[in-house]
């Protein structure tokens, strides 16, 4: 008897698990309908509106709908409301067994991730400077840190085996685990917009990236973590869903743009999953290229070498094929940090210098570029498609860090 007890309450477990999780599959499924049938209904208005752009890698000079991030955005909250009764349904009607903690928290993630998305959008239409954009997402992840210190405020980091004989098992850096928190906000709301310009990569790593975490949340369902794990799969699979149909219409040639709306709500997104499921540093891991690109802009990005408006890889209309951009400057000119990172990049092969009468051509300094330096001037289509391979075997060796090499550094 004790056995049928013990199973039966397994399969009530895994069915208070999965059914929501099964429901928001489908309705996944639908947004992902509902988003193919939309965009394409919404250029016209985007362009009679003003909000468009012209593809500089192509010969033609057609008005391209800009922003369309907005679209998917929109859906994507629209279908989280909706889910709400379902991943809640359980407790309606128990008010006094109701987890408003877990209901807060669905909240505020959806306030952060719509807070984001209008701010990206307003971005898209005024084009504030690159400076003022780190404010944006700070202003976005305040309800985000707020709730998390209110309902779990957990501030202490396992130290690595090798460090424990000189700070302990753990360690509480209290406020600096929340300056984290903020800046791993800040990071990946614009580290997608840093990786891009080629027609889509930036929705095209956004969902390499949104697979990767649903893959590892699936995984750890079975771990004393899965609520955490589930929630964050609740927003991970409507995710996919409405990126899907935007990576559609964004693929070369590219009908649409998805502009730094869909960038800054894309980092949102992945930032509420990662802080509120408690896996920040393993989400981490899938950012790889991202944070690579991220070093490698750096001196370009803070001024320490000269950095054109626009870094995109350039089109080459004879062949049909992008090359890398480059940038003009006299090594004379540069400061300490300037030369230092140059001749850092020159030493590693990072980039390609040409240097006479004291004036440097180099190319810009962005993973694209670099993808173009190693393999040579190729299609944007081949190019997007060689980025996204990348993503997808950082996201392999991110698998390969996360289980049997942290057995190396802490106990699992």
């Amino acid at each position: 008897m004790a056995v049928d007890v013990d199973v039966d309450n397994e399969i009530e477990n895994s069915m208070k698990i999965m059914f929501p999780i099964m429901v928001n599959i489908g309705m996944a499924a639908l947004s992902y309908a509902l988003t193919v049938r939309t965009i394409p209904k919404l250029k016209e208005k985007f362009i009679k509106a003003n909000l468009f752009g012209i593809d500089m890698s192509k010969t033609t000079s057609d008005k391209v709908p800009e922003s369309l991030g907005i679209v998917s955005g929109f859906i994507f909250l629209i279908t989280l409301v909706l889910f709400i009764p379902v991943a809640f349904g359980n407790n309606l009607l128990q008010k006094e067994s109701f987890p408003y903690d877990e209901y807060v928290k669905c909240i505020v993630a959806l306030l952060s991730i719509c807070c984001m998305l209008l701010l990206g959008f307003a971005d898209d239409v005024l084009d504030v400077p690159w400076r003022q954009k780190l404010l944006l997402p700070t202003i976005a992840s305040l309800p985000l840190l707020t709730v998390y210190y209110v309902s779990f405020n957990m501030t202490t980091i396992i130290v690595p085996k090798p460090f424990r004989d000189w700070f302990g098992v753990s360690v509480d850096i209290g406020i600096i685990y929340y300056l984290y928190m903020g800046m791993f906000a800040v990071f990946c709301t614009n580290a997608i917009n840093i990786l891009a310009g080629v027609n889509g990569l930036e929705a095209g790593q956004s969902v390499v990236i949104a697979i990767s975490i649903a893959i590892f949340n699936f995984v750890e369902l079975t771990g004393p973590l899965w609520k955490a794990h589930q929630f964050s799969l609740y927003f991970m699979l409507p995710y996919i869903g409405t990126s899907l149909a935007l990576l559609k219409h964004n693929w070369y040639p590219a009908s649409v743009f998805v502009g730094d709306t869909f960038c800054y709500f894309s980092g949102m997104t992945f930032a509420v999953v990662a802080i509120l499921g408690h896996f920040s540093k393993t989400a981490l891991l899938f950012f790889m290229p991202q944070v690579f690109n991220f070093i490698y802009s750096v001196p370009q990005l803070f001024k320490f070498i000269p950095c054109p408006r626009h870094r995109l890889p350039k089109f080459n209309s004879k062949t049909d094929k992008m090359e890398c951009s480059t940038t003009v400057f006299k090594y004379n000119d540069l400061r300490f940090l300037g030369k230092l990172a140059v001749n850092v990049f020159r030493t590693f092969k990072l980039i390609r210098w040409e240097e006479k009468g004291g004036v440097v051509v180099t190319n810009n300094f962005t993973l694209i570029n670099l993808v173009l330096l190693y393999c040579g001037p190729m299609h944007e289509a081949r190019l997007t498609t060689v980025l996204l391979v990348i993503q997808m075997l950082c996201t392999g060796l991110a698998f390969l860090i996360r289980y049997p090499f942290a057995s190396v550094f802490y106990d699992v």
